[in-house]
């Protein structure tokens, strides 16, 4: 009997039992969260500005969810990054389903961003406070990632919980391979959105 798994609840235990998912620990492997990086523009780094200002004024006011999030921080940012012009395109709620070699299992879900030509998943924590790591989303971007249509062999991500920000790379094939980047937080010293925008441009660049 076919056995189905929601999405959000799949943990990285999981993925590795089902699909041999593989953590990879080498700078090498997802060099592209640190090379190439384009430069941003003065007016770029202004509205940059004005975003990191906005969130720290709303942490303020808790709790800071994920809608107040995504029209905060996360669809400004998208806008600056010309995310909603083509190539992209942006899906919300995509439905996702995969499954195991054997089709035992089935995981299915749904995806709060979905950045097309399939290459690119923007995710937001989900009914979480932003005061949860960006970690708590990893299991499920990781499901969505592995998701992506056959012919995509490199897909790229991106967690936020609003506060914070962290990249992944994913290699499917017969051993899918991943790593993660860096975690940048909106609170620290100067402002870490800067290189959150460099490294999304980069990627569409790439995508």
């Amino acid at each position: 009997m076919t056995q189905t798994l929601a999405a959000e609840n799949v943990t990285l235990e999981q993925l590795i039992t089902l699909y041999g998912l593989e953590l990879v620990d080498t700078e090498e492997f997802f060099r592209e969260w640190q090379d190439d990086l384009p430069e941003l523009t003065d007016l770029e780094k202004q509205l940059l500005d004005q975003i990191k200002a906005g969130y720290i004024n709303l942490r303020n006011y808790p709790p800071l969810l994920e809608n107040t999030v995504n029209t905060v921080v996360l669809s400004p940012l998208l806008f600056i990054g010309k995310f909603y012009l083509p190539p992209f395109h942006l899906k919300l709620e995509k439905s996702i389903e995969i499954e195991t070699q054997d089709k035992e299992i089935i995981i299915k879900g749904r995806i709060d961003f979905l950045l097309l030509n399939h290459k690119f998943w923007v995710t937001v924590i989900e009914s979480k406070q932003v005061a949860y790591s960006v970690e708590a989303g990893l299991d499920q971007i990781l499901a969505y990632m592995l998701a992506a249509p056959q012919s995509q062999n490199e897909v790229f991500g991106m967690i936020t919980s609003g506060g914070s920000f962290m990249f992944v790379k994913l290699l499917k094939g017969q051993t899918p391979r991943y790593a993660t980047s860096d975690i940048f937080d909106v609170r620290n010293r100067g402002n870490e959105l800067y290189d959150v925008l460099r490294i999304l441009q980069r990627i569409s660049q790439l995508t």
